[in-house]
């Protein structure tokens, strides 16, 4: 065991009576849920960028967290904070976790350098991996925190950025492939603009599609069988960003052509900041049989900007986990801890009863999901809510014309009368259940 996490036992499952602070409550991995392993619904992974690259910094202020492995500027801290992070997995039993390039490898002055460092840390991370059952959900490219991204990646209005994050995301790709990751993620941080004073919007949207069209070919070339992945967020840091929410990624896609190549990992926290609840993004996501994955968090709702908290509100949970179940659970994807510790919470026993607490909120989220499922309350009320479009008669409408609808409406034959939507009681009947 690394120093930093030397006094703190694994944590075990011990019941909804345990005052155990790192101890499960509600989280029981073999707990079988609608046929399946709890852990298997769930797919828990720790996001290696909050829980092990951030500073507890803010806009306000700089560095809280001081770790072992910092200042992270060299490959002997690099090394450092792989062990301590693989020895979090171990300690909180998750099967997955996930990466930027930047989280685990020192920048350096070139980019062969920083390439050397990133496949040395590579080898570090496989070689632990052979011992243990945690798996990498998916690898992702940080294009957004260094000055060579200000004006964008592949929205760059120099041809060179463009390149270079087309080489970054290749040796990203690389990596996820050897790993065994089940998905590859593009975050547009800064594929958006600041002004449209000096933004070509069409030229960029078009090299974003092109950028993204050649990801999915270097997919096949290589053999990679896990899923592209994009994720949507409305701004911050850009004024605008072009994947601005699920039916806007969804919408890109479709212009490009990789409707058929490309599904969603959607952040509570970004659909928050688009106007929109998380149920809304899954479900639209899912409408549209793109629901990949999810990075589980919330936002501070008196706050404008993205604070990337823990989740702590099982009702929310639990309706976001109705709609992914309805949609017949992840398969490639999961549920990522995009989540980050308060700076003023500064052990490493903050770090392990943060990641604690939110699989247990999403352990009765999902349990909760699969109560209202079971139960069929809420389906068999969207069922006799639409009964009728299933009828002769809504069938007949919609293979009518407008003539014929206006003259049916004319002779009195179609006189609609308002239904309730019974919302109030709906909300009751899921109160029953969270």
């Amino acid at each position: 065991m690394t120093e930093f996490f030397a006094d703190i036992a694994p944590v075990r499952f011990e019941g909804p009576d345990s005052t155990n602070p790192l101890a499960f409550r509600h989280y029981d991995p073999d707990e079988i849920v609608m046929g399946k392993r709890m852990e298997d619904h769930l797919r828990f992974a720790v996001a290696y960028w909050h829980s092990f690259a951030w500073e507890g910094n803010d806009p306000f202020g700089g560095q809280t967290l001081i770790r072992p492995w910092q200042p992270q500027d060299d490959m002997a801290r690099a090394r450092v904070k792989a062990d301590a992070a693989f020895e979090m997995f171990d300690i909180l039993g998750v099967p997955y976790f996930c990466w930027h390039d930047a989280d685990i490898r020192p920048e350096a002055a070139t980019f062969a350098e920083s390439l050397r460092n990133f496949e040395e840390i590579i080898d570090y991370f496989l070689a632990k991996m052979e011992s243990r059952k945690t798996r990498l959900l998916w690898g992702t490219a940080n294009m957004f925190s260094h000055r060579r991204w200000m004006a964008g990646a592949s929205t760059n209005p120099d041809p060179d950025v463009f390149a270079y994050a087309a080489a970054t995301v290749k040796t990203c790709m690389d990596a996820t492939h050897r790993m065994g990751g089940q998905n590859y993620v593009l975050w547009g941080g800064r594929e958006g603009y600041e002004t449209l004073l000096n933004t070509d919007m069409g030229r960029e949207l078009d090299h974003m599609g092109r950028f993204l069209n050649m990801v999915v070919d270097y997919k096949h070339k290589i053999g990679f069988n896990g899923a592209i992945l994009v994720e949507p967020k409305p701004q911050e840091p850009s004024k605008h960003q072009y994947d601005f929410d699920a039916a806007t990624c969804i919408g890109f896609l479709r212009k490009y052509g990789l409707e058929g190549e490309v599904k969603l990992n959607l952040e509570q926290g970004h659909a928050i900041l688009a106007g929109h609840s998380f149920e809304h993004e899954i479900a639209v996501a899912a409408a549209e049989g793109m629901l990949g994955s999810i990075d589980m968090n919330r936002n501070d709702y008196q706050s404008g900007w993205d604070t990337d908290q823990f989740p702590n509100n099982v009702p929310e949970v639990a309706l976001c986990y109705y709609h992914i179940l309805r949609a017949g659970g992840f398969t490639t994807g999961g549920t990522n801890f995009d989540a980050k510790l308060r700076r003023q919470s500064l052990d490493a026993t903050d770090l392990i009863a943060a990641h604690v607490g939110g699989m247990d909120i999403c352990a009765r989220g999902l349990k909760a999901a699969a109560a209202m499922i079971e139960d069929g309350g809420l389906e068999a009320a969207l069922r006799d809510r639409y009964a009728r479009w299933d009828s002769d008669h809504g069938q007949g409408i919609l293979e009518s014309d407008l003539d014929s609808l206006f003259a049916r409406v004319l002779a009195g034959e179609i006189a609609p009368q308002p239904r309730s939507g019974r919302q109030e009681m709906l909300e009751n009947h899921v109160n029953r259940f969270v």
